[in-house]
């Protein structure tokens, strides 16, 4: 198995030793976005230099500017049911909770898709828990097929995130027919004994079979996947290391990595007490941790929920993180019983906002909001979105796509107040493209756009 508990264990201990200079070292070599060892995450992660915490947080910005832009892509999540057969401690929808079960019928999941799209939203991400009873991989690909045929009055979903349990590789050969955009699982933790410890006597048992399921997807043609750690479960440190190894390891077998990581932290969820969790990660580790992601795989996204404050996602977002979702409901048909005031929420959330004052608070910090989906619609998934991310090209289709989708955001759900302050965004940000022909393209299709056309990109 890859992920060897001592091997990791030791990198740590070892680490422990390393100088500043060497840590200062890693973060030049960091610096040329080449990406970076288990061994150099190691020593930043040990670290406790003042200098090196500073230009850790430097250069993982520095990278971040270089590699995503002003960019930030925009999400929601949509649970679809919390039938559940496993016993996970930290989860609200274990098995003996008490919670009331429900699973979303085509037309509650059309109306909350509905409700999304009145929102704005053009990316999912479904969420589930694991039932082969009461939640098939039938129930999921309907899921899937409704949300992408409910449009609305002002556009409909375009890309559809996957986070459902492990499964067989003829079931991820059915969500890659389905269209799925990116297959996401949390391995929860890379300890295997808090792993075995935490989902006690269930499907999700075994540490081996959950580790391995990004291998079935890969094999079954899935391009982009994407991965997380629930950190709090386990030392933080020793969980960058286990998504490090995994991630080298994916590299090596299937020519690319992780698409995406998410850094989701352990929050209160119902029947479940924080203080039984030793390993609750303070902010300012936290920060870190993130901002060393960033440095060692400068090309992978990184997504935060709003499990996070408004506060801490607008610092991160300069450390690294180059997704976060907006407006979200973290429980099953979420979304209308939240028009209904009434809360159905899996975990607690921090941030509130509507997607609009999250909008309007990244523009106001000079970043530009992204709808986008036009790379995985053209293909431009795996390692061919990894080439070209590299090549530094990315650049002249993800600016030009992302002042696409702002302006139709702005003309579909924008005040007058919004629109204007896109409006100056857009003339400062066309300035800023270089090649002729690319800044031509993109402003005839933002005139199109504005004048009623809608899902143009390049």
């Amino acid at each position: 198995m890859f992920i060897d508990r001592e091997e990791i264990e030791g990198y740590l201990s070892k680490a422990l030793g390393a100088s500043q200079d060497e840590a200062l070292a890693i973060l030049k070599k960091a610096d040329r976005m080449e990406g970076l060892t288990p061994w150099e995450v190691a020593v930043l992660l040990q670290n406790s230099d003042p200098e090196v915490q500073k230009e850790i947080f430097h250069v993982a910005g520095e990278i971040k500017k270089r590699v995503y832009g002003n960019r930030i892509v925009v999400f929601a999540p949509l649970y679809i049911s919390n039938y559940c057969v496993n016993n996970c401690i930290y989860c609200g929808y274990h098995r003996t909770s008490g919670i009331t079960r429900k699973k979303l019928s085509m037309d509650e999941i059309r109306r909350e898709v509905q409700i999304l799209e009145a929102m704005g939203h053009k990316r999912l991400a479904l969420e589930a828990g694991e039932d082969p009873v009461n939640c098939t991989i039938d129930y999921i690909l309907e899921a899937i097929k409704t949300i992408y045929d409910t449009p609305s009055a002002k556009g409909n979903i375009r890309r559809i995130n996957v986070n459902i349990a492990a499964t067989t590789v003829e079931n991820y050969k059915k969500l890659k027919e389905a269209g799925i955009g990116t297959y996401i699982l949390f391995q929860e933790t890379y300890h295997q004994p808090t792993y075995e410890r935490m989902h006690p006597k269930c499907l999700k048992s075994s540490f081996e079979y959950h580790l391995t399921a990004f291998d079935r997807a890969m094999e079954a043609g899935i391009d982009d996947v994407g991965a997380g750690a629930l950190f709090g479960l386990a030392d933080p440190k020793f969980e960058v290391l286990g998504l490090m190894i995994h991630n080298q390891y994916l590299e090596k077998k299937f020519g690319v990595g992780f698409h995406t990581l998410s850094v989701p932290r352990l929050k209160k969820a119902e029947g479940m007490d924080l203080s039984q969790f030793p390993d609750l990660v303070p902010d300012e580790l936290f920060k870190k941790l993130v901002a060393i992601l960033r440095l060692a795989v400068p090309y992978t996204g990184i997504i935060l929920s709003t499990r996070e404050s408004a506060k801490m996602r607008k610092e991160l977002i300069h450390y690294g993180v180059s997704q976060v979702s907006a407006g979200s409901q973290t429980g099953v048909g979420g979304y209308q019983q939240h028009e209904e005031g009434k809360s159905t929420a899996q975990f607690q959330t921090s941030d509130e906002r509507s997607p609009l004052e999250v909008l309007n608070d990244l523009m106001k910090d000079g970043l530009i909001p992204s709808y986008c989906t036009a790379c995985y619609r053209q293909g431009r998934t795996g390692d061919r979105f990894m080439q070209l991310a590299k090549s530094g090209q990315i650049h002249h289709v993800c600016t030009p796509n992302a002042l696409m989708t702002l302006m139709e955001y702005a003309s579909d759900f924008g005040d007058t107040a919004f629109k204007q302050a896109v409006k100056g965004m857009i003339d400062k940000e066309l300035e800023k493209i270089e090649r002729p022909d690319i800044k031509a393209i993109t402003q005839k299709r933002l005139e199109q756009i504005e004048a009623g056309e809608r899902d143009l990109f390049l």
